[in-house]
Parts: structure tokens; sequence; C-alpha cells
């Protein structure tokens, strides 16, 4: 299967799960619908989201889950904040194993060799960030076991392309926020490595709607909006060497965590002020505070509609 954007591939692939299921299981006692070996390929990797305003998408939560991988932690701290019911999933109460990505590519320093075989040879088969480890199935009763295989990198045609290997996905919940986070990497690289950001190859072992989930799957897959070609785009990350700004960000992120107000973010690129934008609108929100319009207003319009559909109260107030 081919799309021009996930908007597009979302819909589609829920929709061929949810009404065509190769196989109905349960494992772990959980009932679901079921097709194996599923791969897709989005042409427009960078265009990430599916604007389907009945998916109430969070897009604060995608920028911090995929700002938690390149943060390198496993910690609860941080990515709990955003999903509250991940805490569930952890063995000790303080930190995920299988689902933090960013530990498996960071902590073993898988990214810098990434980009250096890329560097090296553009024509490599070799660029592959490994991260389901064998050794978590040796864990009695393992609540947290990666659902991704690995992330491979190809330099192809002068554009850098990634395909995701997975075990496992769940097409209506984890499937937007996976391939969000996975094409939000590739976008990284390929700018630290001066190269446009190609296609995204989706590969999935089992893919799967529980049981629990199917009338909101329902709402989701009759909404006109998976119809019709979305209004706004994502926007562009900045050209060139980003993580100077992803450092900077991760540190305002934490900051506000702990509760302080934002400050200024003159000295970030204004992709990078939007996503502390939207760290600062969801601490507000947590705070129970105003969201007022002079923080919305600036939020690209794509922003905008998904915060409009998340938290609808948000956007109600008047422009000025």
């Amino acid at each position: 299967m081919e799309f021009d954007t996930f908007h597009h591939a979302y819909a589609a692939v829920l929709r061929s799960v949810a009404e065509e299921p190769t196989y109905r299981n349960a494992p772990r006692g959980n009932a679901s619908r079921e097709r194996i070996g599923v791969q897709y390929r989005v042409r427009e990797a960078a265009q990430r989201v599916p604007v389907i305003p009945a998916r109430r998408l969070n897009i604060v939560f995608n920028f911090a889950e995929a700002l938690w991988y390149l943060s390198g932690r496993d910690d609860l701290a941080f990515i709990a904040t955003y999903a509250p019911s991940i805490r569930k999933y952890s063995a000790d109460g303080v930190r995920l194993t299988g689902t933090a990505y960013g530990n498996a590519i960071f902590g073993r320093d898988q990214w810098r060799t990434v980009v250096d075989q890329l560097r090296a040879d553009p024509d490599s088969k070799r660029a592959v960030l490994q991260i389901f480890r064998g050794e978590e199935l040796r864990v009695p009763a393992n609540p947290d076991v990666s659902c991704t295989l690995g992330l491979q990198l190809l330099i192809r045609d002068g554009a850098l392309h990634a395909i995701g290997f997975m075990r496992a996905n769940d097409a209506y919940r984890g499937m937007s926020s996976d391939v969000f986070s996975f094409t939000f990497l590739q976008e990284v690289m390929a700018r630290e490595l001066g190269l446009p950001v190609g296609e995204y190859v989706h590969s999935v072992g089992s893919l799967h709607i529980y049981d629990p989930d199917s009338r909101r799957v329902d709402t989701v897959l009759a909404d006109p909006a998976t119809r019709v070609d979305p209004e706004f785009r994502f926007p562009s990350m900045p050209e060139g060497d980003n993580w100077p700004a992803i450092r900077e960000v991760l540190l305002l992120e934490e900051s506000l965590r702990a509760g302080n107000r934002l400050g200024s973010t003159v000295d970030l690129p204004e992709y990078w002020a939007d996503v502390v934008r939207l760290f600062e609108l969801h601490r507000r929100v947590r705070a129970g505070e105003v969201v007022d319009e002079e923080l919305l207003h600036p939020l690209p319009p794509l922003y905008r509609n998904l915060i409009t559909h998340w938290q609808p109260r948000l956007v109600a107030a008047p422009t000025s």
C-alpha cells in the first residue's frame, strides 16, 4: 500500500484491520482483530499526523514522546507527565525498559554510529538502529517488551528514507504516535546529514485493534475528514544540525514540567519555539491556568487545528 501522507495511510490501514481482519485472537486475554505482515509506504514522511477530528490526536504528547526518545532517557518522570497511563507498563514504577526506545538508541551510541556509517558509505544497507533485545522475553511477566524491532535508514536518490520494523502495533492508538516519532527521528537525521526527507515505510508483524476500542474506531472511520485531503501541512524542521535547538527544548521542557512558567524563546528557531509553546500550553492546562490567545496565535494552523479537537475549550476564546 502506498500513500501520499500519513493522514491518508492512517484511515485506510485502520479500516483494513477493522473491516477485513485476518484473525481474531486474545493475546494475554485481550480480545482483538488482527492482520499480520502488514506494510505500507508514506511518500511524504514529514506529513506525519492524521488530521481527523474524531481521532482527537494529542499533538503535545506526540512531540513529548519523540523528544523523550531523542533525550535517550528511560524514566517515567518525563513521559508519564504527558501520558499518565503509561505507568502501568513500568515494572519498578521508575523507568520503562522496552518502551524507552531512546535509551536503546542513544545508550548504545547507535545514532552516532549510523550517522557515521551513512556519511562514509551513502549506499550502505547497514544503517540500523536496533531496539528490541532478545533478553526482554526472558524477564518473567515483563509488562514492557519493545513493540519496535528497529529502524533502518537508507540514502537513495539523494534523500534519507526510513523503514520502521515492528513486531506488533495497535492500529488505533499506537500507530499514530509511532509513525510520528519514527519520521521525526528520520527528519532530525536527514537535517543532520544535510539531506531532504524521503519516504517512510511502516512494516508490522501484528497490526491489531483491541475490542474495547471498536466503538472509537467506528467513530473515526465515519468522520468525513478521512475522505478528504487535510487543509494544513506539518511544518518543516529547520535545515542543518538541529541538535543545539533540541537540547535547549529539552531544558525548557524540564523547567515547564517542574511548574515554571515559560520565559523567552527568542533564541530558538520558530519551529522549535512552537514546540516549547505547546509544552507551555500543556503546563497551563495541568495547572488549571488560562490559555490565552497570545500563546495560541503564533502556533502553525495545523497545531491549532489539532488542539481545537483535542482540547476544544482552549480555542473557544475570541481572537484579539
